[in-house]
């Protein structure tokens, strides 16, 4: 592609095009390789520009000759490529590879007029793994037919995000990474299924369906659903119904509602004062089986809870009290039986069915499931004795994060909790939103690995790059994503920032996920009943 010719490790290096090399099929995001004198480094385009020698503009040349323009182009006119190293192996890298480890970061840089060229399928395959029990392919570099593996067993260590505008398939983006988990057996998984796209099948933009986690995985998957009638409607088979009592809401979840009800601090304070007269388990079903005056003259002097207050929040409950779902005395304890799957090692999708544009319904059980379950899990971590005896690692999937893990609510969330103490206790997040700038920078921060598509909003793409390495050469790379397949992928799970053309998610992946195989087995399960059947009947 052409050499080195200046440049630095904070900025890059400048690299000049040969003469045969055509600046129009350089891309921004591009993997090349830097053979330098005594290392290797691995790098991405960060920009393509055009030079010309001082004067050329002004030197009276007829350029609309097609000759003259030949001579000049690649001596007297030029093209250059903006490179940033992030990787560097040496030789002995690739001659005592049980010895020393692979690409290490890139601390230096190569020596003036070093070779560039584009990275092989080999390159790639040695920075980011080839497919085995624990890599899972999410898509491929820009322009080649390579893989881009991450690590599943390392990306659930830490909470996890995947951002990018409307339409842009971050819903697809998800669906692949739990795959991945599933596949890998790296994790179980409790996704909170907003829009009922991840149980039994999805939708694409054109309408098409598309098999969701159950269909793929039908042992390792559980369907939940919160609108049994919707279910149904669908034809998707549910293994629990779950139903939230009034016991289950407590104060806390009443602060991840602030937002969505406008509740004012006042209002939260009498929420709290109502806790400590009434319990934690009765306040709500309480205050709303009594009127203003009552509730007024039981919390007495030490509260001074105006009238007003309690008229405004009463109708904020109200609204939560019709939900279906929501009941004052459940039949069965869905936490429990949510834990009796996760602890199987078996991942748990919950459908929202109708209540898919009800924030509130969404938020409240999201926050009320969650803080049971985390409480669950430190309970069994601190009570192990031996590594062995921790629990499973347990990602949790939530989509409008910025309503959990606002700067206004993140500090009093359980969401915000688990985002801070990362892998403390085996359970970790992965957060889908469009609008990360609405979620806290210290929560940002403690994100493992970003899976980012196309974002138009400068504050929103601050928000994702801040703390990366390079910010202002992945801001330009990002910039420059189309707007449908493509991704820029760094953090914790993978080497180097990269950008890729995502996986298909379609009867290709079906297969490699072992679909054909399912579906033989069943088909050969419905065939023995009938032997059976038949026999028996004859």
């Amino acid at each position: 592609m052409g050499r080195v010719v200046s440049g630095s490790l904070s900025h890059g290096l400048r690299v000049r095009l040969d003469a045969a090399a055509s600046v129009e099929d350089m891309a921004v995001g591009r993997l090349v390789v830097v053979e330098g004198g005594e290392a290797r480094f691995f790098g991405t385009i960060a920009d393509v520009a055009l030079e010309a020698a001082p004067g050329l503009e002004a030197a009276p040349v007829d350029l609309a000759d097609p000759f003259v323009s030949q001579v000049l182009s690649g001596t007297t006119a030029y093209g250059t490529l903006q490179v940033v190293p992030s990787l560097r192996w040496g030789a002995e890298a690739q001659y005592a590879p049980g010895v020393v480890e692979g690409p290490q970061p890139a601390k230096t840089v190569p020596r003036h007029f070093s070779l560039v060229r584009e990275a092989s399928p080999q390159d790639v395959a040695m920075v980011f793994g080839q497919e085995d029990e624990r890599h899972f392919s999410v898509g491929t570099p820009l322009d080649m037919e390579a893989l881009v593996c991450l690590n599943m067993t390392e990306l659930v260590l830490r909470s996890n995000g995947i951002f990018g505008k409307s339409g842009t398939g971050k819903t697809f983006l998800t669906r692949l990474l739990l795959a991945g988990i599933l596949q890998k057996k790296a994790a179980a998984s409790l996704i909170f299924d907003m829009h009922n796209e991840y149980g039994w099948q999805g939708y694409g933009e054109g309408g098409y369906r598309v098999k969701g986690l159950k269909q793929l995985f039908p042992s390792q998957v559980a369907v939940f659903t919160l609108d049994e009638e919707s279910s149904r409607r669908r034809g998707v088979s549910t293994d629990f119904v779950v139903r939230i009592g009034y016991q289950d809401i407590e104060p806390q979840d009443m602060e991840t509602l602030k937002e969505v009800f406008n509740l004012t601090e006042r209002s939260l304070d009498a929420i709290g004062e109502m806790a400590e007269a009434w319990g934690d388990a009765h306040w709500f079903g309480h205050f709303l089986s009594h009127t203003d005056k009552e509730v007024q003259g039981e919390l007495g002097e030490r509260a001074q809870v105006p009238v007003g207050v309690l008229r405004a929040l009463r109708l904020s409950l109200r609204q939560l009290a019709r939900l279906p779902f929501l009941v004052e005395k459940p039949a069965g304890n869905s936490v429990n039986r949510i834990l009796e799957y996760l602890d199987r090692g078996m991942s748990v999708v919950l459908e929202f069915g109708s209540h898919e544009s009800n924030l509130p319904a969404y938020v409240l059980v999201a926050n009320i499931l969650t803080r049971r379950i985390h409480e669950h899990y430190v309970q069994r971590t601190e009570a192990a004795s031996r590594p062995e005896d921790r629990p499973r690692p347990l990602v949790i999937v939530i989509e409008e994060a910025h309503k959990f893990l606002s700067p206004q609510v993140s500090e009093n969330t359980i969401f915000g909790t688990i985002a801070r103490e990362m892998r403390k206790y085996n359970v970790t997040l992965l957060v889908v939103d469009q609008r990360p700038s609405g979620i806290d920078e210290e929560v940002m921060s403690q994100v493992g690995t970003k899976v980012v598509c196309l974002l138009d909003n400068e504050r929103d793409i601050e928000s994702v790059l801040a703390g990366a390495p390079g910010r202002n050469e992945l801001k330009l790379v990002l910039s420059r994503l189309d707007s449908r397949q493509q991704a820029l992928i760094f953090g914790h799970a993978l080497p180097m920032p990269v950008v890729i053309r995502t996986r298909d998610y379609g009867p290709d992946f079906y297969r490699a996920m072992g679909f054909a195989e399912a579906a033989e087995l069943k088909r050969g399960a419905e065939q023995a009943a009938k032997e059976l059947w038949g026999g028996e009947s004859s």
